[in-house]
């Protein structure tokens, strides 16, 4: 079995902010009714972290479930458990009007650390930065200058992003660009 390889290959950056290939990722996307107990006990249940609010996050160190849309999430796991915790959801959803894939290589996870991460992503996102506008845990899906892209604040300082992997090494040479000591302007 050969090793997974990301668009990125572990490549960092260090700036105004830290900017960081996370490596591989598991992705699982679900599909499904979210007033659903069934739909959200497996969730839940499956993921051990609370079914986010709408337009939120909620994680763990090791695990994450972002609502993409109402009826879309998308649970981020180790890489190496995402073919195994998709046929557990599977299992547990037969019968519900559910969507369960195993969506892990068709993402890029980029980390992003520093007390100037909002300038950051300011600098390449038409969307409101603004602590009061996205405060942390809240996920935002934007443009990252012409890619599509979303983040979320899991700290005042730490961002984590994922586009598509077919455009990550554009998004990280953003990123870097942006990031690019000098440029502060101690906006927020």
């Amino acid at each position: 079995m050969s090793d997974v390889a990301t668009p990125l290959g572990g490549a960092s950056f260090d700036g105004l902010v830290r900017v960081e290939d996370l490596g591989p990722v598991g992705q699982i996307t679900l599909r499904g009714d979210f007033s659903s107990a069934p739909f959200r006990d497996a969730v839940t249940d499956t993921a051990g972290i609370d079914f986010p609010a709408p337009r939120c996050a909620t994680w763990t160190p090791e695990r994450s479930v972002l609502w993409l849309s109402p009826d879309e999430l998308l649970l981020l796991l180790p890489y190496d458990r995402a073919a195994a915790v998709t046929a557990e959801l599977s299992d547990r959803l037969a019968g519900e009007h559910a969507l369960v894939a195993n969506t892990s290589d068709t993402r890029a996870h980029l980390r992003l650390r520093g007390p100037a991460v909002r300038e950051v992503l300011a600098r390449l996102s038409p969307a409101d930065l603004s602590p009061q506008a996205l405060p942390v845990g809240e996920l935002r899906r934007t443009k990252l200058a012409q890619v599509a892209a979303a983040f979320w604040f899991r700290t005042p300082e730490e961002a984590q992003l994922f586009c598509f992997r077919s455009v990550a090494v554009y998004a990280f040479d953003l990123l870097k660009n942006a990031a690019q000591p000098g440029t502060e302007t101690g906006y927020f």
